[in-house]
């Protein structure tokens, strides 16, 4: 290597140094003025912070006061009316009720799953497991004065998990507590008090309406009944309904949610079947919300089916 080789490389080697010393001060410097901005920042916004001094109520009505309500309660003279039937109750409860919330597959007539033992519910000491949520209502803070009107009852007999928990979300941030009534029973007996029957232990049975070749000259109409809570895959390709489209009605995977080509067109009803998994949501991201894997799809409710609907030629290459 060359004497004026030697040099050069020195000083690029020296300029290099330099440049790094520049720019690890200038890091550093930054770094001390942000510190020194968040510093006061936040004894900016401490000092100006207000401090919340309002007590909320975290038990229930006690039995007596509670009975008393009862009789002019704002949630008892309207909506269901508690004397109808033993086993409804009346009860009011601090909004956080310490309730654990739960349905079965089919994500209605939502229920007590759990109770927290030192929330609302469970001190109040007439809650149980298992009764049915039937109504809510917000209790204002303030005596509604003549003119005004009381906030809304809403029926939550039979309603979507979604739903109720709206309803819970929906309510006013000054809300602290809740009128809400409870049947004491199974979903199958609140069904047979609603309807005034008794409870059956013979399963509920749906109406399956299915539509093949949709527009066109084949298009053929299926009436089909079968027990709640059936897969809809199952139940079409044992009624001889293909749901699978060109090539892959032979090389499908059973029905075991490999090979996402059971697609349906859920047209009416679709609050009637379970809940899109994020996996089946991810499979059918392209396509209309009422498209369903019919492999993993259920029938909770009278439903209508459109078989082979129309899909993009992405949702082969998946």
């Amino acid at each position: 290597m060359s004497l004026l080789s030697v040099l050069l490389l020195s000083l690029c080697v020296s300029s290099l140094e330099g440049f790094v010393l520049v720019d690890r001060k200038l890091q550093l410097s930054t770094r001390a003025s942000a510190i020194s901005s968040i510093g006061t920042t936040t004894s900016t916004s401490s000092s100006t912070q207000p401090s919340s001094s309002r007590l909320i109520r975290s038990l229930a009505t006690s039995g007596d006061d509670t009975n008393k309500e009862n009789t002019s309660g704002s949630g008892s003279s309207e909506g269901i009316d508690v004397s109808s039937d033993p086993r409804l109750y009346y009860l009011r409860l601090s909004r956080a009720t310490g309730i654990e919330w739960g349905t079965d597959l089919s994500f209605a007539f939502v229920y007590v799953r759990a109770m927290d033992p030192t929330g609302a519910a469970a001190m109040s000491g007439k809650i149980q497991v298992g009764d049915q949520l039937c109504q809510l209502q917000a209790v204002p803070i303030e005596t509604t004065k003549e003119g005004e009107e009381a906030p809304p009852v809403v029926n939550l007999v039979g309603a979507p998990f979604d739903y109720v928990m709206s309803a819970f979300a929906g309510l006013g941030k000054t809300v602290q507590e809740l009128d809400m009534v409870f049947f004491r029973g199974s979903k199958e007996e609140l069904k047979a008090a609603c309807t005034g029957g008794e409870a059956s232990s013979d399963p509920d049975t749906v109406t399956i309406t299915v539509v093949e070749n949709k527009g066109s000259g084949k298009e053929v109409l299926h009436t089909i009944k079968a027990p709640a809570g059936c897969n809809i895959r199952e139940v079409l390709t044992d009624n001889n309904i293909n749901v699978y489209q060109s090539i892959t009605r032979w090389t499908n995977c059973k029905g075991k949610q490999l090979c996402g080509t059971c697609i349906v067109d859920i047209k009416e009803g679709s609050q009637n079947t379970n809940r899109k998994s994020m996996d089946e949501e991810s499979t059918l991201r392209e396509n209309p919300d009422s498209y369903r894997l019919a492999c993993i799809a259920f029938a909770y409710g009278d439903i209508t089916v459109e078989t082979l609907p129309p899909i993009n030629a992405a949702q082969w290459t998946r």
